[in-house]
């Protein structure tokens, strides 16, 4: 199983799920370029100005691992670049597990995104002008549970140890890219982890996914906000290996 993490997080976000897999799957967990303890020097702004390049990545990291049939769990913007990466490698994957995904992040004709450009704007001009500032102020949005304040405390250090350059290109790269037209190239089963309150990713957005990902599970839990895997792990875990147990 592969664990890849979502904008503005690490590896250590998985801290809480991906152990549980460890007796029965081999367990990879990595930091994105620019996230946690990478190799800053092996960023690519060119590579990684669209997701494709993160894909790319997640695929030369299973290639070079020698991982086979992997199941590949993927939050937020992860849950895209892993789509693009089961269609890039489709001999690699045996399931895909998307946890608060977004194909598209700004509302469309038909279509429920949950923001709009000018959104995207305000949110972009703000990690320009204040990247620190803004970090305390979205990490608690996005985890969107005021009852635990430690978890938009952690979120936002998270932040604040990504490289803020990288992560404003990353912030760019995630919220302007437009992947519904990819969703229906998956071929794998794909489970669409939904929570049933997220500020970033509301329902009608995994309601969307679960429709235009072909023999996709949708599962609704019964907690919000936009990190599952922090919040609410033992909800997460049992949903990933419910679906896992009825693949077997």
């Amino acid at each position: 199983m592969v664990f890849a993490h979502g904008f503005g997080c690490d590896q250590a976000m998985w801290r809480f799920v991906a152990p549980d897999f460890e007796v029965d799957h081999r367990v990879v967990v990595f930091d994105h370029l620019g996230a946690g303890s990478s190799d800053l020097r092996a960023y690519d702004p060119v590579r990684h100005a669209s997701l494709e390049g993160y894909a790319d990545d997640v695929v030369e990291l299973c290639r070079e691992l020698g991982l086979t049939d992997v199941v590949l769990v993927g939050h937020s913007v992860s849950a895209m670049i892993g789509v693009l990466a089961v269609a890039r490698a489709p001999e690699l994957f045996a399931a895909l597990v998307m946890v608060s995904p977004s194909p598209r992040y700004v509302d469309d004709v038909d279509y429920v995104g949950g923001m709009t450009p000018a959104d995207i704007d305000a949110l972009l001009d703000s990690m320009d002008s204040n990247y620190l500032g803004w970090s305390a102020q979205m990490a608690p949005v996005i985890v969107g549970r005021p009852d635990r304040p430690e978890l938009g405390e952690e979120l936002t250090n998270s932040f604040c140890r990504t490289d803020p350059w990288i992560a404003r290109q990353f912030a760019e790269v995630t919220f302007r890219s437009d992947n519904r037209a990819d969703l229906d190239a998956v071929r794998v089963p794909t489970l669409v982890l939904q929570c049933r309150e997220d500020a970033i990713a509301p329902p009608p957005v995994g309601a969307y996914v679960h429709e235009h990902v072909r023999g996709s599970t949708l599962t609704v839990l019964d907690t919000v906000g936009h990190t599952p895997h922090l919040s609410a792990p033992e909800q997460t875990i049992a949903a990933i290996r419910a679906y896992l147990a009825g693949l077997a």
